[in-house]
């Protein structure tokens, strides 16, 4: 039988010790991280009323070509408006221009065909490519950064009749309440996804507290909007945004309309 010295006894004592310490301190580190490890909250999403946007009161958009809007030939048609009291090009003033999303081109007009996306026109003439059929135009003056002029003169809305034997297959109304979505649109980076406008148009209503409204669902989450004016949303997380805007009645339910439910995405980016 062999005998362990006192110095061997001693160091396997303290070996012994040190693994102990060892096992105990993970342990503390695991419960430790266990305590500190908690879920981030996402940021809230809001919906504001963008104030401090100049008026444009007097701003008139008229629409002088095509004069005759039922055109027999299907292809590329040319339009051309008269601006008064307001300046296409031009940087609009004022605090909303740093704010949000801009144009560096300026002030210009949104040209919406059968409310679809909308293209922008900095001059007052351009062509479009518009296919056969009985087509909704709507155009409005629109600040540098994409907030639509409204008054009752600020828009044109005209009904196209493009090429031969021209069909409605949309059902259009001319005269019944329609919401016309404009933005937001597009993919927005850095900066200006802290502040993304909403704004659209309506035609043969108005918006009131006990009247129509706008129903707006962004990300699931859903606002009602009882005064026609852009709004500022706030919170949205990188990457798809989901819009959907819905033309309620004052009872809550759907106005029949083509285009009174609308479904648009955006992208927000670093």
């Amino acid at each position: 039988m062999t005998l362990k010295t006192p110095n061997v006894l001693a160091t396997l004592l303290l070996l012994t010790v040190v693994m102990v310490s060892c096992k105990q301190q993970k342990k503390e580190n695991t419960e430790t991280e266990e305590v500190v490890s908690v879920e981030v909250e996402q940021p809230k999403i809001t919906l504001e009323k963008l104030e401090g946007s100049l008026a444009y009161a007097d701003a008139v958009l008229q629409l002088d070509a095509p004069s005759n809007t039922t055109i027999a030939e299907r292809g590329e048609v040319s339009f051309s408006f008269t601006v008064n009291d307001y300046e296409l090009g031009a940087q609009t003033e004022g605090p909303n221009a740093e704010r949000l999303a801009n144009s560096g081109k300026g002030q210009h007009i949104h040209f919406i065909l059968n409310n679809q996306p909308y293209s922008a026109h900095y001059e007052p003439a351009f062509a479009k490519e518009i296919p056969n059929g009985v087509h909704h135009l709507v155009a409005f003056l629109s600040r540098s950064y994409h907030e639509s002029v409204k008054n009752e003169n600020s828009v044109v809305v005209k009904k196209l009749e493009i090429g031969p034997n021209a069909t409605d297959s949309l059902g259009l109304d001319m005269e019944a309440p329609t919401l016309i979505y404009s933005r937001p649109k597009g993919t927005y980076k850095g900066k200006d996804t802290e502040n993304l406008m909403l704004d659209f148009f309506v035609l043969n209503t108005t918006l009131s507290e006990d009247g129509n409204k706008v129903k707006a669902t962004i990300n699931g989450e859903t606002f009602t909007i009882a005064e026609w004016a852009p709004h500022v949303i706030q919170g949205l997380p990188k990457g798809e945004v989901t819009i959907t805007l819905e033309l309620m009645d004052a009872e809550g339910n759907a106005i029949p309309g083509p285009f009174n439910k609308v479904t648009r995405t955006v992208t927000l980016t670093d």
